[in-house]
């Protein structure tokens, strides 16, 4: 069976943002964190629910929404960076995945047009 690249990356991210917010829980850090946690796993969420679409409109739009949470996450690591609660080395790891799932997504939402 082929894999399919984006869930598998999305899916991977997803458990990195989760490694981030516990992190961030003990550092006492909650608000921040938990936007990252909600936009970072609704990436692969929205991935996931694109596969089963009852139509190519719909899964145009699952892929825009995850693509839209992607930017979002994009938002939220650079904060987190820039306000000294990461790393910038943990940051530009995950920017760096970013990157990469925000390319496949926007790729995937022009070929479905």
């Amino acid at each position: 069976m082929r894999e399919n690249i984006i869930i598998d990356k999305s899916y991977e991210f997803a458990l990195r943002v989760v490694k981030v917010y516990k992190f961030l829980n003990r550092k006492n850090e909650f608000v921040l964190s938990k936007q990252l946690l909600k936009s970072g796993t609704s990436i692969g969420a929205n991935v996931t629910e694109a596969q089963e679409a009852i139509s190519k409109k719909d899964f145009k739009n699952k892929m825009s929404i995850a693509l839209k949470e992607a930017v979002e996450s994009r938002y939220w690591i650079n904060l987190l960076k820039d306000s000294d609660y990461i790393s910038e080395m943990q940051a530009n790891s995950l920017l760096q995945d970013l990157k990469d799932i925000i390319k496949i997504l926007t790729k995937i939402v022009k070929n479905a047009s």
